[in-house]
Formats: C-alpha cells, structure tokens, sequence
C-alpha cells in the first residue's frame, strides 16, 4: 500500500511547478556566493573551501531551506484544495503510510536538490578560475547536507499539514533558517533543526571537522524525524482534517 500512495504523490510532482523551484532557486546562492568570493577574493584564499563557505552562506540559511518548504507545501497543497482531504480520509491508507510517502518524495527531492548544489559549486568554481582539485569531502557536505535537509522536510511537513496556506510554511522555513545562525552563534545548532543542514554542509567550517560529534548531528536527526511522524500521524489521526 505504501509503493502506491508514493506513486500517488510522484503524479503529483510530475510536470509540476516545483520543478521550476528545484532549478532556479539553488542557482541564485550559488551566483550570490560566487559574486561575493571574486569580490573578496583577496581575503579569501583558501580556494575551493572559501567558496563552498559563501555558497552555504546563502544556500543553508536563506534559499534551501525556503526550497523544501515550497517541495512540503505543495504535497499537501490538493489535499487542502476542493475538499480532497474528505477523499483521502475514506481511503484505506493509513496515516503512517500517507505521512511516509509524502517525507519519502520531499526527501528524495531533497537528495536531487543537493546533486544540483554540487554540480552548481564545481561550475561556480571553474568559472571563477579555480584550477586546483574539487575538495575530496564535497560528497560528504552533500550526503550530510541532505540528511539535513530531510530533517526540515519532516518539519515543514507537519507544518503544511496544519496550516493551509501555501505560502506561510514557506515564511516559517526562511524564518528558521535565519533563526539558525543565532542558534549556531550560541552553540546549540545541534539541538536546532533548521541549523542540522549547514552543519552537515560545514558551512562555517568546510576545511575541518563537523561542528557538533558526528552522534550528536545523527541524534538530533533522528529525533526530530521521529517527532515529526508523531506529530503528523497523531494529528492526521485525531483531528478532523476536511478542507473548509
């Protein structure tokens, strides 16, 4: 049952205008974060790790995290459109199962996202006439980036499911994210979800190590994915959902 509520939801993605999000919106850090690198260039001299540091600038705090909003948004978005949610309720899905199909799309979104942030950093580079190696760790920033990112997804999914409006999560993830660098600045992005993401891309620090212990980032996730599914089974579960 699961395989065909997630076919269900990849229909919905098909053709869809999160694509034109999915294309555009990473593109705009990665042109912000190159332009202000060739504008610094003097006091940036670490290469490639200074310009994955202005990239993540822009991505991790402002643009992803407003990225996997719109992907969360618009998975509930026909469910909250012309009473669809009474339809969906009298199928036999369970709650488990829906909230499942819908974190697996925004996740896998998520992961095709971070492939794009790559293939734009490594473009970004050699534009600006950085002729050394791409940094070895890049697959690493990306993989721990995504988990970060699924961690958001998680979220923004409760948050769509229980505020109607398409725009107002998108608000709230740009919000968190900005949030996040007071909560790095005092030291608890571990404890922090919207921070999980740059922390996982080692936007402050791409040349060392991770600035939480790899268990703690791996803890974090977890518990704010386990939350999360709580979250949205207990509410799909117990309240009445019918679209006004």
């Amino acid at each position: 049952m699961l395989w065909k509520v997630i076919r269900g939801e990849q229909m919905k993605l098909r053709r869809s205008p999160v694509w034109l999000a999915f294309f555009i919106l990473p593109v705009l850090p990665a042109f912000m974060g190159t332009f202000n690198y060739l504008q610094n260039i003097e006091i940036l001299k670490d290469g490639w790790y200074s310009l994955w540091t202005q990239h993540t600038l822009f991505t991790c705090y402002f643009f992803l995290p407003a990225t996997i909003a719109v992907y969360c948004s618009y998975l509930f978005r026909l469910e909250h459109t012309n009473h669809n949610w009474n339809c969906v309720m009298t199928l036999p899905v369970s709650a488990l199962h829906l909230y499942l199909a819908k974190l697996i799309m925004a996740s896998a979104m998520v992961i095709m996202t971070q492939l794009w942030v790559g293939v734009l950093f490594i473009i970004s580079g050699k534009m600006s006439g950085l002729s050394g190696p791409v940094p070895p760790e890049l697959t690493e920033w990306l993989v721990y980036g995504a988990i970060g990112g699924i961690v958001i997804c998680g979220i923004q999914l409760c948050i769509s499911l229980v505020v109607r409006s398409f725009a107002v999560p998108v608000g709230i993830a740009m919000a968190g994210g900005i949030l996040g660098i007071g909560a790095l600045s005092k030291g608890v992005g571990a404890f922090y979800p919207y921070t999980l993401l740059s922390l996982g891309m080692r936007a402050n620090s791409p040349g060392g190590s991770m600035a939480c212990s790899q268990v703690q980032f791996m803890a974090g996730s977890l518990f704010y994915l386990i939350i999360s599914a709580l979250v949205a089974i207990l509410w799909l579960s117990n309240t009445d959902v019918t679209t006004e």
